[in-house]
């Protein structure tokens, strides 16, 4: 059983391997504080892929040699939860010198590069020389996707496994697959939805917003939809907050120029009011996802917890990232920027949810051989030695 370091966690963890935010408890703590639950449903799905009989994080504020030194006896190994690290303003001041000294393997578990909207991506010499590091410890960096890896390797590192993302084998299961019912058949939708965003890396948020919502408008006059929040600070207070804090997020979404112009409008205020999830908690979302017979959105591990719980979802991409993360599982894909018309008919076709099918079931593999070849003590299935041949997926 291993001894484990965590840099970024992202939440608390209790009950071994559960993952909730800190202080739950205290719901006004954090209140006011953006921090995005989908970075927890990593850590979260992390853990519960892992062997271990300890666990903690790794200080990186100012740097006490005597404690690394500590730890280094005491712990095997670091993890990196997967997240969209590899960009230009991505930094971690005292890093560099505590993984020095620290000197264990550093896991990077699925991390991911984030392509700016215009021109090529340019990382700090900081972030390379740490990622280097990260590199030169271990047989395999773990990366999202495609673009992540030829990021990498255009800064000198080679040794790269493209393993998707953790949330996607959460439950473990190499047989598992999705099966879409009849779309007749479909009645309670989730719909992730995604209001803040960066310019930088989308390029036309006029078309982001009111695309998105016309999607929420139309599949609420369809189905029984429920909107999944994932963060943002007025959607959480619309769930958690006190009335006063239910009036006071309306008006900041009606005081912000672009939620008003292109997002919420009356429609829009009454479904937030009457259909909105939030949660601080990684099992509350895996419980409603799993009630649900499709889920769909913005929103890249709120869709993905739906996919690793054998749900169908349909990914509404807009940036590198999401599309990145699409291509690496075959997931079905609308570009918010195509212009076209969304037609959910033409997404209701098994022969693409069997490409994802096959994707999900050979990233599985890669993932298991990530954790392999770097000494990780983990529970995931040998799918060539212990899948039987009437399940075993080809493609």
């Amino acid at each position: 059983m291993a001894r484990v370091l965590v840099m970024s966690p992202s939440g608390e963890v209790y009950d071994h391997d559960n993952v909730r935010w800190y202080q739950h408890s205290d719901i006004q703590k954090y209140i006011d504080h953006y921090h995005n639950i989908g970075d927890a449903f990593v850590f979260d799905s992390s853990l519960k892929l892992m062997n271990f009989e300890k666990l903690r994080e790794l200080p990186l504020g100012e740097p006490n040699f005597d404690q690394i030194d500590r730890l280094k006896e005491e712990y095997d190994y670091v993890i990196l939860r997967g997240s969209n690290y590899i960009h230009q303003h991505m930094g971690w001041p005292h890093a560099i010198a505590v993984l020095k000294r620290l000197g264990l393997p550093v896991i990077a578990w699925g991390i991911g590069a984030q392509a700016p909207v215009e021109g090529q991506i340019q990382l700090p010499e900081d972030l390379k020389t740490l990622l280097k590091i990260m590199a030169d410890s271990t047989a395999s960096i773990g990366v999202r996707g495609a673009y992540s890896a030829q990021v990498l390797k255009d800064i000198g590192i080679d040794n790269v496994r493209i393993v998707g993302c953790p949330t996607a084998f959460r439950r473990n299961d190499p047989t598992l697959k999705v099966t879409l019912p009849l779309l007749e058949d479909v009645r309670n939708v989730g719909l992730t939805v995604r209001r803040e965003v960066s310019p930088a890396y989308a390029r036309n948020i006029e078309r982001y917003l009111t695309f998105h919502r016309d999607l929420i408008k139309d599949t609420a006059n369809k189905f029984n939809v429920t909107l999944m929040a994932q963060g943002e600070i007025e959607e959480k207070k619309l769930v958690l907050g006190t009335d006063e804090q239910k009036e006071d997020a309306i008006a900041a979404l009606k005081a912000n120029r672009w939620a008003s112009d292109w997002y919420l409008d009356d429609t829009i205020e009454k479904l937030y009011r009457e259909r909105l999830f939030y949660s601080d908690v990684v099992a509350d979302y895996e419980k409603l996802v799993q009630t649900k017979d499709l889920v769909l959105g913005y929103r890249l591990h709120g869709n993905l917890m739906a996919l690793a719980n054998g749900v169908p979802s349909i990914y509404f991409t807009y940036d590198s990232r999401t599309v990145e993360f699409a291509e690496t599982y075959q997931i079905p894909r609308f570009d918010v920027f195509s212009g076209d018309r969304f037609r959910l008919e033409d997404y209701w076709d098994q022969t693409l949810f069997n490409k994802y099918n096959d994707a999900w079931y050979r990233t599985y593999g890669e993932m298991r051989r990530f954790l392999d070849e770097n000494h990780v003590d983990h529970k995931m299935v040998d799918t060539k030695e212990n899948i039987p041949d009437s399940v075993r997926r080809v493609a």
